[in-house]
C-alpha cells in the first residue's frame, strides 16, 4: 500500500480507536491480541558452607550486620535484647547495650556512622554510635518492626508482610513503598523477617521456615530462593533452638554471613544456582 492510499485509510478511522490502540500497545508493550511473555520464575540456589564461626548460643538474633570489619549484632525477647559487637572468629561479645523492658529488639543496620536498631511492637526505633554503642536518639514507626537493612541511602525496613519501607535516614519518616512479587508458591505464606542488601538485591529471611528469597529493590520481584534447613546446627541435649534468622554480608571481602536464633555456629555460606550445581 502506498504512503498516500495509508494515511487516507487512516483517515477515515474514527480518533477515538486510534487512540485506544496507542493506549493499549504502551500499557501492555506488546501490539493488540498478543500475549506477554510470562514472568520470570525465581531461581533455586543451593549453598556451600565455606566456613563455619562460634556464636553465642544465648543470642535471640534478630539483627545482623557486617561493616568496616565489625559485626554487629541485635537480638530479641523482652528483658533480653540487645546491641552488641561481636567478634567473628571467636563469637565473643566484645561491647553491648542491654535495652530496658518492655523493648524487643529487632533488625540493625549501619549507615552513615550511625547504628540503628528497630524494635517489634512498640514502635520505637534507636540510634546509635557504632564505634560505643551510645544511644543518639530514639524514633518511631506506625507498622511493626521486624528486619532492617540500607541501599546506600535509604533504610529499609520489613514488618512481615510482602510491603517493604524505605526511609530518609535523617527524617526517619517513610518514602516509598515496595510491594514483592513473583513468590514462589511452594513457599507458602510469606513473612518477611531480617534483611541485607546486596549490590541491588535484597535478601530476606521468611519467618518461620529456613527459607531465604533474593529480591530485586528496584521491581519487588523475588529472583531467587534457598532452603538453609541442611544449616541447622545439632545442639547437646536438654537445649534447642529457633530459626534461622540473621543476615549480614561482607562489602569488601565478598562474604555472605548467616545464623539462627540461638544457634551455637554461625556461617559464610556461597550461594549457587541448582542450574550450575547440576
Amino acid at each position: 500500500m502506498g504512503i498516500v492510499a495509508f494515511v487516507f485509510k487512516l483517515r477515515r478511522i474514527p480518533a477515538f480507536l486510534i487512540v485506544l490502540t496507542f493506549i493499549l500497545i504502551s500499557c501492555t508493550g506488546a501490539p493488540p491480541g498478543t500475549t506477554p511473555a510470562a514472568p520470570q520464575a525465581a531461581a533455586e540456589y543451593e549453598y556451600q558452607v565455606v566456613k563455619s564461626y562460634p556464636h553465642d548460643p544465648a543470642a535471640f538474633t534478630q539483627g545482623l550486620v557486617f561493616t568496616a570489619g565489625q559485626l554487629y549484632e541485635g537480638t530479641g525477647l523482652v528483658g533480653r535484647s540487645s546491641i552488641r559487637r561481636v567478634e567473628l572468629e571467636t563469637g565473643a561479645v566484645s561491647q553491648a547495650y542491654d535495652l530496658p523492658s518492655p523493648y524487643f529488639g529487632e533488625g540493625v543496620t549501619v549507615l552513615d556512622s550511625r547504628l540503628y536498631q528497630l524494635t517489634w511492637q512498640s514502635y520505637t526505633g534507636f540510634v546509635y554510635d557504632p564505634a560505643t554503642l551510645e544511644k543518639l536518639s530514639e524514633f518511631t514507626y506506625k507498622t511493626e518492626g521486624w528486619g532492617l537493612t540500607h541501599d546506600g541511602k535509604h533504610l529499609i525496613m520489613s514488618d512481615g508482610t510482602l510491603t517493604l519501607y524505605y526511609l530518609d535516614p535523617d527524617t526517619l519518616q517513610v518514602n516509598r513503598r515496595l510491594e514483592v512479587q513473583n513468590v514462589p508458591q511452594h513457599l507458602g505464606t510469606v513473612k518477611l523477617n531480617e534483611l541485607e542488601y546486596i549490590e541491588g538485591r535484597i535478601y530476606a529471611n521468611v519467618w518461620p521456615s529456613s527459607y531465604l528469597v533474593i529480591i530485586d529493590a528496584g521491581t519487588g520481584r523475588v529472583t531467587g530462593w534457598a532452603d538453609l534447613s541442611g544449616l541447622i546446627p545439632e545442639v547437646p541435649a536438654g537445649t534447642s533452638i529457633d530459626v534461622l534468622n540473621g543476615i549480614a554480608y561482607d562489602t569488601e571481602g565478598k562474604r555472605l554471613f548467616v545464623t539462627g536464633k540461638l544457634w551455637p555456629r554461625l556461617y559464610e555460606i556461597e550461594l549457587i544456582p541448582v542450574s550450575v550445581v547440576k
